[in-house]
């Protein structure tokens, strides 16, 4: 009881500042809070400015951090929100007021015991960014190293575990009252929201994924990362390399400073390429604000709090969706959606079929310039209430991180397209992971697990039948009859698995010989 009467108290609170925006419109969508959106429109404003994605942004910003991070997140979803207002969000700005210097004080204080003066010879009172979870300073470290130190703001995980606990009840109530929104996964997205946002509270998760990527570019001066001071880095506090370079939609600044805009584009499109494809781990928040160009013409990115991941199965999905839809293969496209699940076994494949090349034909008639894969696929996500797709968090993700990169790409060199620029390593990629050498070596690689779980299987094997001979396990007589009918086709099963190895060699010593 104490539960819903604090978060009722919270949705009407939330209700009142998206009514003075006139941006009441998602909670008129959930059917539990009609009835808050009814009441809160009396007092709503009239005549706004702005589409309803930019009212609804403004109206984020002012209700604080977890919600502008659930903007962020509703960025990504346009099967929720529809392709115009999550582009609109997608734009939204995290920023807020800065936090006083006495409180970055505090909290060095509570995170390393000591004050700021036995780290740093100098540290900068006034931050250069503020946003919703952090802010960050200058500093010089005590070995004379320039670096940027982000601090947590105070207070900001109590207020996000209070915002939590509401969307967790709202999406509860959903679930139970609302069959046709469940396959929504309210719970769920609101469960992924917290994993995320919990990521972004720790710190050290931010520079574990920024060190993991400088570890996956490695050796590529074309994309840095900057280098993480451990020794200076804590839950609260993140100590990194500073970098300078010119923000990505600077064209001018580019072209003045002498570097070829064309190149920083062909470079921002392999780092792209390599992130989702090769590495299966991507910046999920690639902005201007975000991505530097460097005095060598080659790209620096910063603020790894919002990463993505792929598996490797699912980037073969892409691939393939990605193919099919680029050589007009529609059908295999519609294939692919049903046998990753994403669409139900009892839809028409056929009818999947139209609706990609409904999408697709419009998009592919324009110039390459103008064609957009993450708005083909946006359209693509857009369908899925016709066919009851269940949302795919990841490549939802995927789709937004395609749309940034995309609008990165036209602000530097507008007259080219980077998908197409990347076509030679996305097509070597296919060629290695999608044609009969990756599918043999997949063969291989499910034989030698089967052959790893072996010794295993029949420890647990030998286990049953001494249990079964000891009396230990008691079987009904119709179970021990057919057991003993299957003696035949278990040593059969026994003499193939003899054989395992040896085809293992011939297909090994066929893949050498290629």
């Amino acid at each position: 009881m104490i539960r819903t009467v604090r978060n009722l108290g919270r949705l009407f609170e939330i209700a009142r500042v998206l009514a003075r925006h006139d941006a009441l419109f998602p909670l008129e969508k959930i059917g539990v809070a009609r009835e808050v959106a009814a009441f809160a429109k009396l007092f709503s404003r009239r005549n706004v400015p702005g589409r309803p994605g930019q009212r609804l942004a403004r109206a984020l910003s002012q209700l604080g951090p977890s919600f502008i991070k659930l903007g962020q997140a509703l960025s990504t979803r346009p099967d929720l929100m529809g392709e115009e207002v999550a582009t609109d969000l997608s734009e939204l700005q995290d920023k807020l007021p800065p936090f006083p210097f006495s409180e970055v004080e505090k909290i060095f204080a509570a995170e390393f015991d000591q004050p700021i003066a036995t780290l740093f010879t100098s540290f900068d009172t006034t931050p250069v960014a503020a946003a919703s979870i952090a802010q960050v300073h200058f500093a010089t470290t005590t070995d004379g190293r320039e670096v940027a130190v982000k601090v947590l703001r105070p207070g900001v995980e109590e207020q996000i575990a209070r915002d939590l606990d509401m969307m967790y009840w709202i999406a509860g109530i959903v679930e139970a009252t609302q069959p046709g929104l469940r396959r929504l996964k309210p719970v769920e997205s609101v469960r992924a929201f917290e994993d995320s946002v919990t990521l972004e509270m720790d710190l050290r998760f931010e520079a574990a994924a920024a060190a993991e990527m400088a570890d996956n570019f490695a050796g590529d001066p074309t994309f840095q990362v900057p280098q993480i001071d451990w020794q200076r880095t804590g839950k609260r506090i993140m100590t990194s390399q500073r970098v300078a370079g010119i923000p990505t939609d600077e064209r001018d600044t580019v072209i003045a400073a002498g570097i070829d805009p064309t190149a920083v584009v062909a470079k921002a499109a392999n780092a792209f390429f390599n992130m989702v494809f090769r590495d299966g781990f991507f910046h999920a928040d690639m902005h201007p604000g975000n991505l530097f160009v460097n005095a060598d013409g080659n790209l620096v990115a910063v603020d790894f709090g919002i990463m993505g991941r792929v598996d490797v199965q699912t980037r073969r999905y892409l691939g393939e969706m990605l193919l099919g839809f680029l050589t007009g293969n529609y059908r295999r496209v519609a294939e692919i959606h049903f046998e990753a699940g994403y669409v139900p076994a009892d839809k028409s494949v056929d009818a999947f079929t139209q609706a990609a090349r409904s999408i697709a034909e419009p998009i592919f008639g324009k110039p390459m310039r103008d064609i957009s894969i993450a708005r083909l696929l946006g359209q693509l996500f857009a369908v899925t209430e016709t066919f009851q797709m269940e949302a795919q968090p990841q490549l939802l993700l995927l789709q937004k991180s395609m749309l940034v990169a995309e609008g990165v790409g036209r602000r530097m060199a507008p007259e080219l397209n980077m998908w197409e620029l990347a076509q030679p390593l996305i097509e070597d990629w296919m060629r290695d992971n999608l044609g009969p050498e990756a599918r043999i070596r997949d063969t291989v690689g499910g034989m030698v697990n089967t052959l790893e779980k072996l010794p295993k299987m029949i420890d647990e094997g030998e286990k049953v039948a001494a249990m079964i001979t000891s009396g230990g396990l008691r079987l009904h007589p119709d179970t021990l009859a057919a057991l003993t009918g299957q003696r035949v086709a278990r040593r059969t099963r026994m003499n193939v698995l003899m054989i395992l190895p040896w085809l293992l060699v011939v297909v090994l010593l066929f893949l050498l010989a290629r």
